[in-house]
Formats: C-alpha cells, structure tokens, sequence
C-alpha cells in the first residue's frame, strides 16, 4: 500500500495516536503524518503511507487554513482553552470591529514568533511541553512564519459576566505557523490577556476537510476492499514543486544518482525540482552544496521503474 490518505482527525486524541490506530486498520506499519494538530483540535490530518512517508517533509510546505476562536480577557498555560489560567484582566469593551479588523491586518505577511512552551519544539533535546509540565519556561529560538490571511469572521461577542470579549476568524498560513501564538499575540496589540478558544484545521497539504476521512470511514472502507479508492498518488504532495519530465536516457541517469548540469533543469531562483518518467515522480534533484553547476539527487522515489 502506498499514497496518501487525508484523515480527519476527531477531538480527544493525539496526532500520534491517530496514527497508532490507522496502523491497526490498514494493517501497515509505514505511517507517518503532516503536522501534528493538538488534542483539543480537530480538522485535516494528511497522512502518508507506505513510500509516501518519503514525501512528508514536502507535504508540510504547503499553505494551511484555520478556523477559530480567539477570546480577550485571560491567558492560559498552553495558549488556549485547555491550558491553567495565568492572567486576567476585564476586557476593554470599546474594543470594535474596526480595533480588531486593523490588528488583524497588521499580522499579514512574514512575521516573527516565538514557539509557546507547550509545543513539541525540540531545545537542547527535549522537547518544549516536557520542560513546561516540570513547570519550567526556558529561552527558545523565534522563527519566521508567513501569514497569507488573516480575517475576523463573525461579529464581536461580548460577555458582561466574564467581562470577555471573542470572535472567530479564519487564517491562512504557511508551515511552522502557530495559531495559538497568534491568538495571544492579538490580545498584546489590544492591550488584552488572550487566548484561542477553539480551532479547526480546514486545510493541509493540498487537502480540504471534504476529502479527509475519519478513522471509522476508513474501517468501513477496508471491510468493504475499497480502501484504495480512497489514497491518493504521493504525486500529490508534490505538485506545488517544479517539475520534469524524463526521457529514458534521462531516467537512467537519475535512477543511478548521477549528477546533471543544473542550467539545463533549474530556473535561477529554484532551488529543487521533482523528475517524473512516466509520470510517476521517481526522484528530487537539489542544487549541489559545492559544485555549483551541478545538481544532485536529494531524495529517491522511485527506482523500480522498467525503461
């Protein structure tokens, strides 16, 4: 078995042990997924079967959509509604639409953030959630993301008893973006503790939540031996790539890993390039680190392809 297989992965439970459960229906260990979504998340888990997992890291490249909820007046451990509250503070209620749409707005573009504390970012080892369960907070690396969209979607809910104040919203983004960090980033413009209060992942890698399945769809459809018309080619994940299509002198080429001149296949501003025979994609090229007029196999798909 071989592909990929969008999974729509229901609240309560891990991206991993969504995983854990597909290896028992499927019957197959060679699973791996793109993007891990958090417990209390639900939405579009791309899964990659087979010599599909070779293609994963690609897969997380491509733009993601979110939708939500972000709730001003306190902040919480972890970000969002799971989390011990850690700040409160009654929310400002003159706080419009216009506030909000124009900070949301400011958010466009590449952004800097830093990854929160209960994340499965890796400092010194370990992983961040490991050192804030000890109840510890340590400096960690800020990175750059990019934010496409970012919208408010409904109208301000105002809670007099609370003295809360939310919204939803929809964000499109790219790879290592945590929306989250984005939620409480909103509050600090705003002059709010904040948080996301729900979330949903609409889209990823090229999958939409109308295409992904949930774990029980998938059990039905392995009973009934029509799983396969459910997985989709690895082709797929690399389709937003440049590409190439080989002739068979070519194909041996590649298939023994050789080294092609990179004005021949590279534009000048890429950097890497999928080669196709037969329209099957069968290996990555990259620019080579040294030898500049060169390009080299990064990552083999395919080599049992018959000329």
């Amino acid at each position: 078995m071989e592909g990929l297989l969008p999974i729509w992965k229901e609240r309560g439970m891990t991206s991993h042990d969504c995983v854990f459960k597909l290896r028992k229906i499927l019957k197959t260990k060679k699973i791996g997924h793109s993007g891990t979504l958090d417990p209390d998340v639900d939405g579009v888990l791309p899964v990659a079967i087979g010599k599909a997992t070779k293609v994963i890291e690609y897969m997380m490249d491509s733009k993601k959509i979110y939708t939500g909820e972000i709730t001003l007046g306190f902040s919480t451990t972890t970000e969002d509604s799971s989390g011990e509250v850690v700040e409160e503070k009654p929310v400002d209620f003159n706080i419009d639409e216009d506030d909000i749409d124009k900070t949301l707005s400011e958010f466009k573009g590449v952004i800097t953030q830093t990854p929160p504390m209960y994340s499965a970012v890796k400092v010194d080892g370990r992983r961040l959630y490991e050192y804030a369960r000890e109840g510890l907070v340590i400096d960690r690396p800020s990175r750059e993301v990019t934010i496409y969209s970012f919208d408010r979607t409904s109208d301000v809910v105002r809670n007099k008893e609370k003295e809360t104040l939310s919204f939803s919203f929809k964000v499109v983004c790219g790879k290592g973006t945590y929306v989250r960090t984005l939620a409480v980033d909103v509050g600090a413009k705003l002059k709010s503790p904040s948080h996301m209060s729900d979330l949903t992942r609409e889209a990823s890698s090229g999958f939409n939540r109308e295409e992904a399945l949930t774990l029980s769809e998938v059990q039905v459809l392995v009973d009934e031996k029509r799983v396969e018309e459910a997985i989709f080619p690895l082709e797929k994940a690399l389709s937003h790539m440049p590409s190439y299509e080989l002739d068979s002198d070519e194909y041996l080429k590649v298939r023994n890993g050789s080294l092609l001149e990179r004005q021949v296949y590279l534009a000048k501003d890429e950097e890497e390039i999928v080669f196709y025979y037969r329209e099957k994609a069968v290996a990555i090229y990259k620019a080579h680190p040294t030898k500049s007029q060169y390009i080299k196999p990064a990552k083999v798909l395919r080599n049992e392809l018959v000329v």
